[in-house]
């Protein structure tokens, strides 16, 4: 399968929420795939379809103890504990920069699979701020945002030093 161009920050495609899935067919498998061959590409954990310019609500995530990669469709938050944890974060549509994130310690989401069986399951630690960070991404708020506005400029002059011409 293809690997598909990463979408980079500024994009205004990084801060617009994805549609929910409505076919779960062969297109939605060739999507999936290619996220899937992307992800492995650029050594990311997570990588949602926005990531490759695909406004599909979709993210394959290997950030478990085994790292197998797991594909959601239509992920949603339902629960999220009210400890927190703190982890850094970054995105491959923001290279070279990343900065620590509190986030609930443990969150329980609701996805699909690709066949569109309904799944649930709770999660804790890193694997529960990867599916925040990427549930975020999904509903059109780029990790940044997460950050104090100071926070938020340092990283902004971190990543503007580092892509200048």
């Amino acid at each position: 399968m293809p690997v598909r161009p990463l979408v980079l920050y500024p994009d205004p495609r990084l801060r617009l929420a994805a549609r929910p899935v409505v076919a779960f067919d062969a297109a939605l498998r060739t999507i999936a795939d290619d996220l899937l061959d992307t992800l492995r590409a650029v050594s990311a954990l997570g990588l949602t379809g926005p990531h490759i310019g695909v406004p599909a609500r979709l993210t394959v995530i290997r950030a478990g103890l085994e790292l197998t990669p797991r594909t959601y469709v239509d992920p949603e938050l339902v629960w999220a504990s009210p400890e927190t944890a703190r982890h850094r974060e970054g995105s491959v549509s923001m290279p070279g920069v990343d900065e620590e994130i509190e986030r609930p310690a443990r969150v329980r989401v609701r996805w699909r699979d690709l066949d569109g069986t309904a799944h649930e399951a709770e999660e804790e630690g890193f694997a529960a701020a990867c599916l925040q960070h990427e549930i975020d991404q999904l509903d059109g708020l780029f990790w940044i945002e997460r950050l104090s506005r100071l926070k938020r400029e340092r990283v902004l002059k971190r990543y503007a030093k580092l892509h200048r011409g």
